[in-house]
């Protein structure tokens, strides 16, 4: 067996060693960061933000802020202008002075890593470090036992998931209400009449006839999700318009949003709860399959003619206790 040279020779190339630790660690953030379907490397976080919190900045102050040496800071400015997140800020009095700052794009990226990323990182190395004991070296020996056990991002898994918190209707959110739907429902389909009709007029469409809207609202990211539960007829409701924005994949918000709705549905005393889709909508089918949605043709026979769209009908049966 080949012997590890690094921890043979431990002051020796000490450097070499902490670059190994955070190259496997930096390597374990990206996991989390494909997770949550954001497009940087872990490495570029420092330098993004920097221009979060201050502004727009020179390289100079860039490489006072991260510690980055300036061909790094330079190099990565490059690439994440390329990439879009960063941009020229206006000129300053100094006209000599270039500084960047955070695009639109990179503005988003920061607000959905605030969520879905950064907590679960931090709450992984918290939980990587605690109990460290010794000198720095057998800290080190330590550091990197846990990582052989277990990847970074598998450490501290509790404090991965953003709190969501589940919101009813106000006046306030009913732009929410069609925004999202409408955002969702353009992007893979046409909006239809009736489509029109429930989300320019909530309040006599859902509310008024006995039905409910919730929103779903992730941390700095604001109110990303909503769904209607539709009253049709006695004990009857219709799941719908049930839509997260872009911003807030990876956060399970689907999820928790769903299991509102079949509660919330519970309260309101149905008896029949259905939904309506599109066979092209594959990940939000799998979520109700997982929740307790059947397909059911039924359900299509009586309401799916709704929907130019609707290839696909639901009945909820329950979570299966096995």
């Amino acid at each position: 067996m080949v012997s590890d040279v690094i921890r043979e020779r431990p002051y020796l190339f000490l450097g070499s060693r902490l670059k190994r630790i955070g190259e496997s660690m930096q390597a374990d953030v990206l996991k989390v960061v494909e997770q949550a379907g954001l497009r940087v490397q872990p490495a570029q976080y420092p330098v993004l933000a920097a221009l979060d919190r201050h502004g727009p900045l020179g390289v100079g102050d860039l490489v006072e802020a991260t510690g980055v040496s300036q061909p790094g800071v330079t190099r990565t400015l490059a690439k994440l202008t390329e990439m879009g997140l960063v941009e020229a800020a206006a000129a300053s009095a100094d006209r000599r002075r270039r500084t960047v700052r955070l695009s639109p794009e990179g503005l988003e990226l920061m607000a959905r890593s605030r969520v879905a990323v950064w907590p679960a990182v931090e709450a992984a190395v918290v939980a990587l470090c605690a109990e460290l004991k010794g000198n720095l070296l057998e800290q080190l020996d330590a550091i990197e036992a846990k990582l052989t056990e277990k990847p970074l991002d598998q450490w501290g898994k509790a404090g991965a998931r953003p709190t969501v918190e589940i919101l009813p209707f106000d006046d306030s959110r009913a732009g929410d209400f069609h925004d999202i739907n409408a955002e969702w429902i353009s992007s893979m389909f046409v909006l239809e009449p009736t489509d029109r009709e429930v989300l320019e007029n909530p309040q006599a469409r859902i509310l008024a006839p006995g039905g409910d809207i919730l929103f779903a609202k992730a941390g700095d990211l604001g109110v990303v999700g909503t769904c209607a539960l539709q009253k049709t007829g006695e004990n009857q409701f219709e799941l719908t318009k049930m839509g997260v924005r872009e911003t807030a994949r990876g956060l399970k918000v689907g999820e928790v949003l769903l299991e509102a709705a079949i509660a919330r549905a519970g309260e309101l005393g149905a008896e029949t709860l259905y939904l309506l889709t599109n066979s092209k909508c594959a990940p939000a089918i799998h979520l109700y399959e997982k929740l307790g949605f059947v397909h059911d043709a039924d359900i299509m026979a009586r309401f799916g003619a709704r929907y130019a769209r609707c290839d696909v009908a639901m009945l909820y049966r329950g979570r299966s206790k096995g």
